[in-house]
């Protein structure tokens, strides 16, 4: 039996916090969290809460671009074809038309506020990547489009005399009364636990990819806003549709760095340890095959040739083009003596991208009274079972915006009312034996990639399981104590979801490979797999 999941992380008392009261919450300050911020009403106040600061996200290392409908050969249609296809049929055609639409605005008032899109003449410069038809990338500096957008976002945010950005901040939880949201329970170094009461609340918090010891994800991507959100009520779905990035940097002691799927748009390809191009074995498209099926790919090349890796080669490519293009990643492997433009990149896949998430509508609401959410954390329905590249800031650019307007809306029809309600928490004080959380963690880490990775079944599953549901015992009831430790009883929580998620799909659909279960099923699995606390 799953022992059971803690409604709160730690004990507190209303009487025993500090209180803050504002109109609309936002947690977490990527793209989706600061682009829901500067959708709310400038007469409404916002508190932004970020467990790091605004250059630590996913949005902030996102290399490739924003995908959009923005060159003359390009059409709507053909966009939404292009996700609906690489989606395993589980996209929401409604939400795909609906964000696809959207995007070429999105992408303009991102160029108006003053994000320096790289272009070629008087037209944006547009690049393609796996399963696109089309060239319709938008990117900036080359390889460093998050980057550049996040400063533009971090900049109006911080200027925006009704936002505050409360950085080094951690969310504990959401604070419920009578199922509805009320705000959330934060802690900092400055003030300890504060309780912030807000009208209405907008989770923008990322991804999971810390799950797995191979990731692209920076440190802060523990998956802290899908916990928090279901220990809250609110209902998760999709959570076996994890994305595995092809080309990641593999180096003995080096970080497990992007190598953006725009490379192999520009005409890079992927060979193995003998130098054989291999790509054409396994699918027509070759290296801009769909996400999944490079994935796939490499690592069935890989266990072919016993070798860790495959390679990535541009030495066909002009030189001046590639480092033009891609100066972060030739900066990130001349670090390791290799030149991109010369020799063979060693790459494998990683941790990227989280399709499953919260379930929201098709403004971002959650099935939490007063609570939104926006962004990764979302299983909105427009990536699927697989996403399309770049369609990721797309979304959160598009969902960031109609969240913070809805929050808007609904926040300025309810009047003000600074009264702090008590809050149940049956959690007590409970001294425990420390934990070396390092190695827990770690141990999580590398249990997700052998077991829960690219490609799965159902032994290795039911071990996973067993395991975590083990750590879970001891590691859950605990009132643990800072950020390590809260992180790490996140992780655990959704993991554990993760896994009953991937044994229950007995199909290989999108993202989700059951070597099992080879072929899709339609008629038995062609649904959503949903968790929601009792």
């Amino acid at each position: 039996m799953s022992p059971p999941v803690p409604r709160y992380l730690v004990p507190f008392h209303p009487k025993r916090v500090p209180h803050f009261f504002t109109d609309v919450l936002i947690v977490g300050s990527g793209l989706a969290g600061l682009r829901a911020a500067l959708a709310v009403d400038p007469s409404l106040s916002v508190v932004v809460t970020t467990k790091h600061d605004t250059e630590q996200s996913n949005s902030a290392y996102a290399q490739g671009g924003i995908a959009g409908v923005l060159g003359p050969d390009d059409t709507l249609q053909q966009h939404i074809t292009d996700t609906l296809e690489a989606g395993g049929s589980l996209c929401d055609k409604a939400v795909v038309e609906k964000v696809i639409a959207e995007g070429p605005a999105r992408i303009a008032e991102l160029a108006d506020w003053g994000t320096q899109f790289d272009r070629e003449g008087n037209r944006l410069a547009l690049g393609r990547e796996g399963g696109h038809r089309r060239d319709r990338i938008a990117h900036a500096f080359g390889d460093a489009t998050g980057k550049e957008i996040m400063r533009v976002l971090a900049s109006r945010a911080y200027h925006a005399p009704n936002i505050d950005v409360w950085e080094n901040t951690f969310t504990l939880d959401l604070t419920t009364l009578d199922g509805v949201c009320r705000g959330a329970l934060v802690w900092n170094q400055q003030h300890g636990k504060t309780m912030i009461w807000a009208k209405q609340t907008i989770l923008a918090t990322g991804g999971a990819g810390q799950l797995y010891r191979e990731t692209t994800n920076p440190a802060v991507a523990t998956g802290d806003g899908m916990a928090l959100a279901y220990r809250a009520g609110a209902q998760l779905r999709d959570l076996e549709f994890v994305q595995f990035h092809p080309t990641v940097l593999y180096i003995a002691g080096g970080s497990r760095s992007l190598i953006s799927e725009a490379v192999r748009g520009e005409g890079a390809w992927l060979v193995d340890r003998h130098g054989y191009r291999f790509m054409a074995d396994y699918d027509p498209r070759g290296e801009l095959a769909p996400r999944d099926v490079v994935s796939q790919a490499i690592v069935r090349q890989m266990e072919k040739t016993r070798h860790p890796n495959v390679y990535l080669v541009l030495n066909h490519l002009d030189p001046a083009r590639v480092r033009a293009r891609f100066p972060t990643i030739a900066g990130v492997c001349a670090e390791f003596d290799l030149d991109i433009t010369r020799d063979r990149i060693p790459v494998r896949p990683g941790a990227h991208y989280m399709m499953g998430g919260i379930t929201v509508d098709l403004e971002g609401r959650t099935t939490v009274p007063r609570l939104w959410a926006a962004g990764e954390v979302t299983a909105s329905g427009l990536h699927g079972a697989n996403r399309l590249a770049s369609n990721s800031l797309l979304e959160a650019a598009v969902y960031g915006a109609h969240a913070g307007r809805g929050a808007s809306n609904a926040a300025a029809a309810i009047h003000d009312d600074f009264t702090a309600s008590i809050i149940e928490n049956p959690r007590p004080e409970v001294p425990a034996e420390p934990l070396n959380l390092a190695d827990i963690r770690n141990s999580l880490q590398s249990l997700m990639w052998r077991n829960v990775g690219v490609r799965r079944e159902k032994e290795s599953l039911d071990d996973a399981l067993e395991t975590i549901e083990r750590w879970c015992r001891y590691v859950l009831p605990r009132p643990l104590v800072g950020p390590e430790g809260w992180e790490l009883q996140n992780m655990l929580s959704l993991a554990r979801l993760m896994i009953h998620a991937a044994l229950d799909r007995e199909e290989t659909r999108g993202a989700h490979c059951r070597i099992d279960f080879p072929k899709t099923d339609d008629a038995h699995w062609h649904r959503h797999i949903c968790f929601q606390r009792e």
